[in-house]
C-alpha cells in the first residue's frame, strides 16, 4: 500500500535535498534561508517572535540565529525598550543574499514544474497550501 503521508514525505525529501544542494552554494540551509527571508519581510525581529513565526522553542531559535550572526547574516541588538531581549536584524550581507535564496527557490519552482509539468506544478501548490492551512500553518506573517 501506499499511504500518502508516505508519499508526501518521500517528495518532500528529494526536493528538499535538490535545495540543499542548491543553497550549498550559498554556504546555507534550508531553514536558515527562511528565517533570512522572514527577517526580510519583518524588518526587524526578537528572537521570541521568530521563533512563533517558525513553531519552534526560543532556545531552538536562538541556537539557529547564533549561527547566522557568526556568518555575518544577521546583526543581534539589545531591544531599548525590553532590555532582556534582542532585535535580530538583516546585515547589508544578509540583505545581499535575499536575491539568491529566492533564486535558489526558483530553481527548485522550476524542477517541480519541469518534472510534473505546469499544471499539475500549480495544482500542487494549491493542495499543499490547502493541506497546510488545513493541519494549523500558515504562510509568513508580513
Amino acid at each position: 500500500d501506499d499511504f500518502v503521508f508516505h508519499l508526501l514525505l518521500h517528495a518532500a525529501d528529494l526536493v528538499e535535498g535538490h535545495l540543499r544542494r542548491r543553497l550549498a552554494e550559498l554556504d546555507l540551509r534550508p531553514r536558515q534561508a527562511r528565517v533570512l527571508d522572514a527577517l526580510a519581510r519583518m524588518g526587524e525581529a526578537s528572537q521570541v517572535d521568530l521563533a512563533r513565526e517558525f513553531g519552534v522553542t526560543p532556545a531552538s531559535m536562538s541556537t539557529m540565529t547564533a549561527r547566522l550572526i557568526a556568518a555575518g547574516f544577521i546583526s543581534r541588538e539589545t531591544d531599548p525598550d525590553e532590555t532582556r531581549s534582542n532585535i535580530l536584524r538583516l546585515t547589508k550581507l544578509g540583505s545581499d543574499l535575499i536575491v539568491a535564496i529566492h533564486a535558489a527557490w526558483r530553481d527548485i519552482d522550476r524542477l517541480i514544474e519541469d518534472r510534473i509539468g505546469p499544471n499539475k506544478a500549480v495544482a500542487l501548490s494549491a493542495l499543499a497550501k490547502d493541506l497546510r492551512d488545513e493541519l494549523g500553518g500558515h504562510g509568513p506573517s508580513v
